[in-house]
């Protein structure tokens, strides 16, 4: 562990340490997006070099993943190759008490959603600030739209009570597109009560792919946290 990293940076590679050592030889592990994973998937790349781990494939859900998979020495196959997904690792932007969460903050949680659904077992790595009452409270709903729907979407999710807005780049001029070539629309309700019910009326809206609730798939989650200065990892 690198004395120059700050706590919040180490208390993230705890974590995602974490997550690496509940990864078992001769699995298939799905592969999550986002800064905390990022140190999750290296550490499933150590225990690989150090040879404690072995025949360990990644199923991967962004191109974060895959990048990061290659420069840690992770073999990666598609899906139609995994026959099962022992474990997924992946962050997320909120979550509940009932361990249902909100992700997307990184415009990938269509892919993530279909891997992270398949796993045995999805273990969820955040630092205490993305802990909420109620989804929605501090972030921001993606939701994964065809080009051409976005209009008739948005129209759609304000009629259910929601405010959408189209996703823009940073550093780039237009709207933020997807690993799958679509667009997002980030929607601002003032607390989601029935998470299950929204992700589902959200998906019957022809044109959209897929929403960032995901609700009822998380087994574990960790949580990292800054106590007295230091960082520490606890099970939610």
């Amino acid at each position: 562990m690198s004395a120059a990293m700050d706590p919040v940076t180490l208390m993230k590679q705890m974590v995602g340490y974490a997550a690496a050592d509940r990864v078992q030889s001769n699995s298939v592990v799905g592969l999550g997006t986002g800064s905390t994973t990022a140190f999750a998937i290296e550490g499933i790349g150590k225990r690989l070099q150090s040879g404690e781990l072995v025949n360990v494939k990644g199923v991967p859900t962004s191109f974060q993943a895959i990048v990061l998979a290659r420069q840690f020495g992770i073999p990666l196959i598609g899906l139609d190759e995994a026959d099962h997904i022992a474990v997924a690792i992946d962050g997320a932007d909120e979550v509940d008490p009932q361990k249902n969460l909100i992700k997307g903050g990184g415009a990938a949680h269509t892919q993530e959603k279909i891997v992270d659904c398949l796993a045995d077992l999805f273990i969820v790595v955040v630092d205490s600030s993305k802990i909420v009452q109620k989804l929605g409270s501090t972030f921001l709903l993606p939701v994964e739209v065809l080009p051409m729907a976005v209009v008739p979407v948005m129209r759609q999710i304000e009629k259910l009570g929601g405010k959408p807005v189209l996703r823009m780049g940073a550093k780039k001029a237009g709207p933020v597109v997807t690993d799958n070539g679509n667009l997002v629309i980030d929607v601002k309700y003032e607390a989601i009560e029935d998470p299950l019910a929204l992700e589902k009326t959200l998906n019957n809206i022809p044109g959209v792919l897929e929403n960032g609730i995901f609700a009822g798939v998380t087994d574990v989650v960790l949580i990292g946290e800054i106590v007295d200065g230091k960082p520490i990892v606890r099970e939610m």
